[in-house]
């Protein structure tokens, strides 16, 4: 399997159990309650929106990635266009951020 198919597999399992969050609002009020354990942000997303969620991660020390095409986040997890991801579960976030690390 595609790295990147593998990616966007486990962030499917991730919102198929419950372990992830999803759209710019949802996304930071997991970082600011520090549930997110890695926030995914879309390459194609604007530049306020990457150097937001770059700057929050950074100040609370939360990883931060950015991965895909909106459209192909948003079909992983069975909802329309998603500019920005948080994965809650630390196991399932360990196992995405190896893969993002070795692309």
């Amino acid at each position: 399997m595609k790295r990147m198919d593998r990616i966007l597999s486990l962030l499917s399992l991730s919102a198929k159990g419950r372990n992830l969050v999803s759209g710019e609002f949802m996304a930071e009020k997991a970082i600011k309650e520090g549930t997110a354990k890695v926030v995914i942000v879309s390459e194609d997303a604007s530049e306020n929106t990457k150097k937001h969620f770059r700057d929050m991660c950074n100040y609370r020390k939360i990883p931060v990635f950015f991965y895909a095409k909106k459209e192909e986040l948003g079909k992983a997890i069975g909802r329309e266009m998603r500019a920005s991801l948080a994965v809650t579960d630390a196991g399932m976030a360990a196992n995405i951020i190896g893969h993002l690390e070795e692309r």
